[in-house]
C-alpha cells in the first residue's frame, strides 16, 4: 500500500526548531516531487514548500522563506522539513504530499496524514 507518514511534529517553543520528516512506503520517492503544507483551524490549506524529484529545485511560502529549509535523502525514501526560528502562526497540521511530476505542482496525488505542530509558550 502507498503511503506517505509525517512525524516529527510536537509543542515547541517561539523561536525554536523542529524537522519535520516524510518517509513513504509502497513507493519510492525518487520519481516524485513532494511538498510541504499545512492547515490551521479554521483556515485553509496553505503550500509551505516544495522539492523537485531530484531536489535540484526548491520553493518556499514568503511566510516562511529564510526559516524552512526542505531537502531530500532519495536513499532513505524520505523527505524533511527543517523549521527553524518557529512562530506562533506556524501552529498547524503539517501535511506531505507527493506528485508524479519531477517538479513541483499544483496537484499531488499522495498524502500523509499529517503531524501536529504547535507552537505557544
Amino acid at each position: 500500500q502507498a503511503q506517505l507518514v509525517e512525524s516529527g511534529g510536537g509543542l515547541v517553543q517561539p523561536g525554536g526548531s523542529l524537522r519535520l520528516s516524510c518517509a513513504a512506503s509502497g513507493f519510492t520517492l525518487d520519481y516524485y516531487a513532494i511538498g510541504w503544507f499545512r492547515q490551521a483551524p479554521g483556515k485553509e490549506r496553505q503550500g509551505v514548500s516544495c522539492i523537485s524529484s531530484s531536489g535540484g529545485s526548491t520553493n518556499y511560502a514568503d511566510s516562511v522563506k529564510g526559516r524552512f529549509t526542505i531537502s531530500r535523502d532519495n536513499a532513505k525514501n524520505t523527505v524533511y522539513l527543517q523549521m527553524n526560528s518557529l512562530k506562533p502562526e506556524d501552529t498547524a497540521v503539517y501535511y506531505c504530499a507527493a506528485t508524479v511530476q519531477a517538479m513541483c505542482a499544483n496537484e499531488y496525488d499522495y498524502w500523509g496524514q499529517g503531524t501536529q505542530v504547535t507552537v505557544s509558550s
